[in-house]
């Protein structure tokens, strides 16, 4: 079973910037992403992918430009740095183990792991 841990997030003022990571305690399946998703009231919604061996990253449409993925493979931590931050970005940050069938779907049913989640607050 893998385990991942997150850390960051927290209260940042509107046109801000935030970052969250994700630790994870063993290799990443074959095959599978490192993935972001985020939830705002009801549903999850898939932001971004990472595959961890070729670096290859994949976003969605509503963060595409203003957030960045990125991974440290020597301390098994991907990060997903945020920018130009609005109120409407304010939700629990979360990121899981993925087949990578949820870049092109954005079910979070394809996901199997999950970090605990990580709250941001855009607010002034």
């Amino acid at each position: 079973q893998m385990s991942l841990v997150q850390t960051g997030g927290g209260v940042v003022q509107p046109g801000g910037s935030v970052g969250v990571s994700c630790s994870f305690s063993r290799a990443i399946d074959d095959g599978y992403y490192m993935t972001w998703l985020r939830q705002r009231g009801k549903g999850l919604e898939w932001l971004s992918s990472i595959n961890t061996v070729d670096d290859k990253k994949y976003y969605a449409d509503s963060v595409k430009g203003r957030f960045t993925v990125s991974q440290d493979r020597s301390q098994k931590t991907v990060y997903l740095k945020m920018h130009s931050l609005q109120a409407e970005d304010t939700a629990v940050y979360a990121c899981a183990l993925c087949h990578p069938r949820v870049v092109s779907t954005g079910d979070d049913s394809w996901c199997k792991n999950w970090g605990q989640g990580a709250r941001v607050n855009v607010s002034s």
